[in-house]
Formats: C-alpha cells, sequence, structure tokens
C-alpha cells in the first residue's frame, strides 16, 4: 500500500517531525544566532555554540537531533516540503539539511527548518484525515467470523481485497485441514470428501432424521465445494487486483457463514 494512504504510518511520520523539531528546538537553545555587520547574512554559521556550553550537553542534543531528523527523514518525500534556496541547484530537504545552520555559509537557517517542520506536519495532518476518509468500509466486516477477518484484516485495510478474500479463503481451508487430518488433500476434494452425504467427516449437530438437519448436512455438501470453487478458487487464480470493497464484502461474509456452520458441526476437532 502506498504509505501516503496509511493513516498509522503518517500519523507515526508526524509524531517523528514533532519529535525533530523539539530536538532541534532544544539543540538551538545551547546556541546564539550571528549577526554578520558589513556583510549581513550568510557567510558566518547561522548559530554558534554558547560559551558556557559544555561540550559533553552540545554533543548530547547534536545526536539528539540527529537520530530524530533520522526518524522523520520520510516526511519531507511524503509531502513533497523541500526549501528552494538561491544557488543551490536542487531543492533543499529541511529535515536533512537541518546542520547546516551550525556551518559555513549556511544553506538553511534556523526558522528555515522550524517553519518547514510545522508545515509538514501540517500536511501530514490533512494527509491523515484524507488517508482516513478514503479506507475501505469495515461496517460489518469485523464483526465477522474471527478467522476470516484475521486473515483478511491487513490486506483488507491495505485496499487488497481479492488479496484479504484469497487469504480469508485459504487460511479456512488449513483450519480444516487440521482438524480432519487432511493436509495433503487439495481444497475442493477436501470439501467434498467432509461433507459428502453418505460418510461425511463433519455433521450437522441434531437428529439425522430432523428435516432441517437432512437440509443442513446436504446442504454444506453443495455449499461448501461450490463456495471453495466460485470464491476461494477465482481470488487465488485471478492475477490482477480487480476485485470491488463490495465484491469482497460479500465473499468474506460467504467465507464467514461457513466458518460458523464449521464450528457448529461435530466430528474430529
Amino acid at each position: 500500500m502506498d504509505a501516503s494512504r496509511n493513516p498509522e504510518y503518517l500519523r507515526k511520520t508526524a509524531d517523528a517531525v514533532i519529535e525533530f523539531r523539539d530536538a532541534f528546538k532544544a539543540f538551538l537553545e545551547l546556541h546564539t544566532e550571528t549577526k554578520e555587520a558589513g556583510f549581513g547574512r550568510g557567510l558566518l554559521p547561522a548559530v554558534v555554540a554558547r560559551d558556557d556550553v559544555k561540550p559533553k550537553d552540545l554533543q548530547s542534543a547534536t545526536d539528539r537531533v540527529a537520530r530524530a531528523a533520522g526518524r522523520a527523514s520520510a516526511a519531507p518525500g511524503l509531502t513533497g516540503m523541500y526549501i528552494g534556496v538561491s544557488g543551490v541547484p536542487k531543492p533543499v530537504d529541511p529535515i536533512a539539511a537541518w546542520r547546516s545552520v551550525v556551518t559555513p555559509r549556511p544553506v538553511l537557517e534556523p526558522g528555515d527548518v522550524l517553519d518547514s517542520a510545522e508545515q509538514i506536519l501540517g500536511r501530514l495532518e490533512a494527509m491523515t484525515d484524507k488517508a482516513e476518509a478514503e479506507l475501505p468500509p469495515t461496517t460489518g466486516v469485523e464483526a465477522m467470523h474471527p478467522t476470516i477477518w484475521g486473515a483478511a484484516r491487513k490486506l483488507w485495510l491495505d485496499g487488497h481485497f481479492r488479496l484479504a478474500v484469497q487469504s480469508a479463503a485459504e487460511t479456512l481451508t488449513a483450519q480444516l485441514k487440521t482438524r480432519v487430518g487432511l493436509a495433503n488433500m487439495d481444497a475442493t476434494n477436501l470439501y467434498e470428501k467432509v461433507f459428502n452425504t453418505k460418510t461425511p467427516m463433519l455433521i450437522w449437530p441434531g437428529d439425522p432424521g430432523d428435516r432441517n438437519v437432512s437440509s443442513m448436512q446436504n446442504g454444506l455438501a453443495k455449499y461448501a465445494p461450490g463456495l471453495n470453487m466460485t470464491v476461494r478458487n477465482t481470488a487465488t487464480h485471478v492475477a490482477a487486483d480487480e476485485m470491488t470493497a463490495q465484491q469482497g464484502l460479500e465473499r468474506l461474509a460467504a467465507l464467514s457463514l461457513l466458518a460458523h456452520w464449521i464450528d457448529e458441526c461435530e466430528g474430529p476437532i
């Protein structure tokens, strides 16, 4: 999934930018701003360390900013936040170039770095809101059988609906194989054997002579293999990610129903 569409990732990136901004502010508190009389800003470093600052404290603050800059390094690319600087051929990454404020002929001023950090945070907030608004629907999905939603959840939330259905179907089949001890049987034959009407391995609970019980047993003999062929096989064999959210939702619901019915059946456990 595109990181710009993942709200959780965007929030973590924003947290990293906040950490960088705060570390940079603390770093600046150990410095004084230079004023180059007669020549204007540009030749000397933008800030210099205060005379009363201990070297170990300065190094600690520098290390803190450097680590935070590394954690926040993806933010400018995600948000497109770069600074055009006269005489510099390419736009400047304000987070990567933070240390230029203490070098001669600094590329950036402290205010450039801080202003950029705030703009990055604003853009990340807007991107997070947009990403959350575009998340695939989850109403009804989270209440499905835990085997189905557990297998589909991450792919579903990433917008990979066909793969979510495939994962759910494969997981249900794998669990059924384990339950009945047929690990090496292909899926279609598995469902046909488990629910065949003559000698089923899983039996719907109740009196076999009861009409409803008989209907469920006979129905499972058709529903389970049919669902495997129409849902699992098509989700597995189609190469393109072309399933819509609605199509995926309907297929997951069908798989969830089968998973609940399998739980209710009596047989190998």
